[in-house]
């Protein structure tokens, strides 16, 4: 690999799904992105309704997926500009290595 690699894990509401996934297939990037249903777990209650309080956990619909440096800075200033207060919660790992089996 000669280009620096990162894996962007985005967990979105379910109430944003729509337009995220909008928002993601207007930027182009050469590898594209997985989507799936994921229980969220945090001690924090913040905007937990009373049955995911008793529950313990929040639906969420996480993103994956992964970009070259550039396409990572152009990612999230175009996730922030668009959805700014939203409360969707990323996080960036350095991809070590990436092929086709």
């Amino acid at each position: 690999m000669n280009d620096k690699q990162f894996l962007v894990t985005i967990n979105v509401p379910p109430s944003l799904e729509e337009a995220f996934v909008d928002c993601l297939l207007t930027l182009e990037s050469e590898f594209g992105f997985s989507s799936f249903q994921v229980n969220a777990h945090d001690h924090k209650n913040e905007n937990l309704s009373s049955a995911e309080q008793v529950f313990g956990r929040q639906r969420k619909i996480r993103f994956q997926m992964y970009l070259s440096e550039a396409g990572l800075a152009e990612l999230l200033a175009h996730l922030k500009n668009e959805f700014t207060g939203s409360g969707i919660h990323y996080w960036v790992m350095p991809v070590l290595e990436n092929g086709i089996l």
